[in-house]
């Protein structure tokens, strides 16, 4: 990869901040970050990424720091390793993700009000009955792929029918939200690797959020409503139910395989339960923060800034390392155990502050039905295989889980 350079780089080396070689975008780093995690919580509080040309943290304290303080840790100019404010964006920027308020807070209030606590659970009725029917398939199987067959395959049969997206060629969302992505990092091999098999799904996202293709009743149809009554531009609607499509797949799919993962390889948390349903909830946080499916995003700083004695100057990259703060000993102990004693609160592995992911209550309400399924049916969940990982420049993702699973 290229080596990148920012006007901060003079500055990080005569402020004194630690300089470190390593790479968070190389494909040794992305296969197992959990490896490089402690080094760099431990060279210190800021540290300068000499082979991006960016800061970082990676602990706990200054992670969630930054992401609260959105006045100083900006968003607009982009979250990924570009800078908005000095090259045009790969595509029009989110209006969530990528956007401060005012603005930010006019749409994120919209897409609220639209993605409610009440809407949820209007449809929970349905949802279960998906996870139940799905459940009672993998029983019969009793071998499979916790990716494909439960991962994928659950979010898959509940999401586009509340979005309203056209059947034909949904399974191009898997596609389109790991290229999403991978983007924010550098235009690295795993990058092209992605984008070049992105163009059908990029094409096919481009059409399903226009309004004539949304279905009545979904949440995407509901997003144009709110532009009709002046909430939004219709250009603004259609780049909202986008959001939709990124940030409702991907981090989901990937939650959930990592929740069995974490079942799988603790077998007396799978035990306690079964004989606890009740932390069905406390569950699914805790594989959030066990192994953060979004592990990485940056902020741009929008003025001079001084952390724990490092002064970062305005206009420098900041690289938050939210996985490695979810595994930050200061905060957790023994933290790269899976543990349902443990209170999860505060973990930022859907981010912290104003700018958390939008598919949060969707991830968390599917990871709660696919467990109230499971519980009851499941005696025990094995590995039969190694997981394979898919390499992406932000996810750590599962390619594969192979499991196997005992009635109750």
């Amino acid at each position: 990869m290229e080596r990148a350079s920012t006007q901060a780089e003079p500055q990080a080396l005569a402020r004194g901040c630690p300089t470190l070689p390593v790479d968070p975008f190389d494909e040794a780093f992305l296969a197992d970050p959990y490896a490089h995690h402690e080094s760099i919580r431990d060279a210190g509080p800021v540290v300068w990424l000499e082979r991006i040309g960016a800061f970082g943290m990676a602990r706990y304290a200054q992670v969630q720091a930054a992401l609260r303080d959105h006045e100083t840790y900006c968003s607009g100019r982009g979250v990924g390793l570009a800078d908005f404010a000095k090259e045009e964006p790969w595509r029009p920027p989110s209006l969530l993700l990528e956007a401060d308020p005012p603005l930010h807070d006019r749409t994120r209030g919209l897409m609220n009000r639209i993605v409610s606590l009440k809407a949820l659970k209007a449809l929970r009725p349905t949802w279960a009955a998906h996870a139940e029917a799905l459940a009672d398939e993998l029983l019969e199987k009793r071998r499979f792929d916790a990716v494909a067959d439960l991962g994928e395959a659950y979010p898959m049969r509940v999401f586009p029918d509340a979005i309203g997206v056209p059947a034909e060629g949904r399974e191009q969302l898997l596609v389109y939200a790991a290229a999403t992505f991978n983007a924010f990092g550098p235009r690295n091999a795993v990058f092209e690797r992605g984008n070049a098999i992105a163009g059908d799904a990029v094409a096919w996202v481009a059409q399903a959020c226009k309004r004539e293709n949304l279905a009545p009743g979904g949440w995407g149809r509901a997003v144009y409503e709110a532009a009709d009554t002046g909430e939004c531009t219709s250009e603004e609607a259609e780049r909202l139910v986008r959001s939709f499509l990124s940030a409702g797949v991907d981090t989901t799919v990937n939650g959930i395989s990592h929740m069995i993962l974490a079942l799988a390889t603790h077998p007396d948390q799978w035990e306690r339960l079964r004989a606890e349903p009740g932390l069905a909830k406390r569950a699914f946080e805790e594989s959030l923060r066990w192994d953060s499916t979004v592990q990485t995003f940056f902020r741009t700083t929008a003025r001079d800034v001084t952390v724990e004695g490092t002064s970062i100057p305005e206009g420098s990259k900041v690289l938050l390392f939210l996985a490695a703060a979810n595994r930050d000993p200061r905060r957790w102990e023994a933290p790269d155990r899976y543990d349902l004693s443990r209170a999860t609160s505060g973990h930022v592995g859907f981010g912290f502050g104003i700018h958390q992911c939008l598919g949060q209550m969707v991830a968390r309400f599917e990871g709660e039905l696919v467990l109230e399924a499971l519980i009851p049916r499941v005696r025990e969940i094995r590995l039969a295989g190694e997981p394979e990982r898919r390499l992406n420049n932000t996810l750590h993702a599962i390619a594969s889980l192979p499991v196997e699973i005992e009635p109750a």
